[in-house]
């Protein structure tokens, strides 16, 4: 395919689309987060329809970036990066750019493990777990599926892939048998939890054949069991009915707010990392921030300024 001198925007949008799409695989998704920095770009350096891509230089690339920074986090603007220097590959492979393009594109600090985690304070736990009541549909799965999440630290696939044979009602646990780490866990099962989820088999769960914890109630789907987005949907949920505006989105708030919770009882990282199922220790070093004695014990002495 061959860049015409003057083109509509969507003409070139769609043409890099279907070229990622052939020669990288990319998915739909991925190409729509991609389409609008790529758009924002081109209609920012070259105006209105028709446009001509070989006008593009690198002060538009550097002028674009500086913009995105004050609208993204250092995070996102990896991403921002990646969808640029994916389109400038593109116009070099049309024969309508060079290099330059992609060297423009400044680097934007991100340190990593520069934040803290991101969790809820105990009063935001408290006033989660206690806000079902009432007779809503599927309050006792609702609240199975939080006191899970915010006692066991597990991942949103890791309940809903949690199975009837998995807990062990006379030694009190229960047995993940997929994690990160590509192999099973016994973890212990708190009293909270599972009391929890014995309200919920006892007094609401359908009767169904499915071998899974928890499952569907309403619709043509009834008895079929949960996904990991349903588990998100019911955090949601939960978390605005308490009225607690979370730090994070989504069931990870509950994952980290177990593993701070851990670090400030003085458990070790070791352990922490062990018990939340980390493949390496280094995802469990960033909560190490919240151990104040022990950081205080390495913080150096701050001489006394005199005037």
């Amino acid at each position: 395919m061959t860049v015409p001198d003057s083109w509509t925007l969507d003409g070139v949008i769609e043409a890099f689309e279907q070229h990622q799409r052939r020669t990288r695989g990319l998915r739909d998704t991925t190409l729509h987060g991609y389409a609008p920095l790529v758009r924002g770009l081109i209609r920012e350096a070259l105006g209105d329809d028709p446009i001509d891509v070989r006008r593009l230089g690198p002060s538009d690339v550097i002028r674009f970036v500086v913009t995105m920074t004050d609208r993204f986090s250092p995070r996102s603007m990896k991403t921002v990066g990646t969808a640029l220097r994916s389109f400038f590959r593109f116009l070099r492979t049309e024969g309508v750019g060079d290099e330059r393009l992609e060297t423009a594109i400044p680097a934007v600090a991100h340190w990593r493990l520069s934040s803290l985690p991101r969790c809820l304070s105990d009063e935001q736990l408290a006033r989660v777990l206690a806000s079902f009541d009432g007779a809503r549909p599927c309050v006792l799965r609702d609240r199975a599926i939080v006191f899970c999440l915010a006692t066991l630290g597990l991942r949103p696939g890791e309940v809903a892939e949690l199975r009837l044979e998995d807990v062990d009602w006379r030694q009190g646990t229960v047995h993940l048998r997929t994690r990160k780490t590509r192999r099973g866990e016994v973890l212990p099962l708190p009293r909270d939890a599972g009391r929890a989820i014995v309200d919920y088999l006892r007094r609401e769960r359908p009767k169904t054949g499915e071998r899974r914890v928890f499952v569907q109630h309403l619709g043509h789907r009834r008895g079929a069991p949960v996904s990991s987005t349903v588990v998100s949907g019911v955090v949601a949920r939960s978390l605005r009915r308490a009225g607690v505006e979370a730090p994070l989105a989504g069931a990870y708030v509950f994952r980290h707010t177990v593993a701070s919770r851990m670090v400030r009882r003085g458990i070790s990282l070791k352990e922490v990392g062990d018990f939340l199922g980390h493949r390496s220790l280094d995802t469990t070093t960033i909560y190490a921030k919240l151990d104040v004695p022990a950081l205080g014990e390495v913080a150096l002495p701050w001489p006394e300024v005199t005037p």
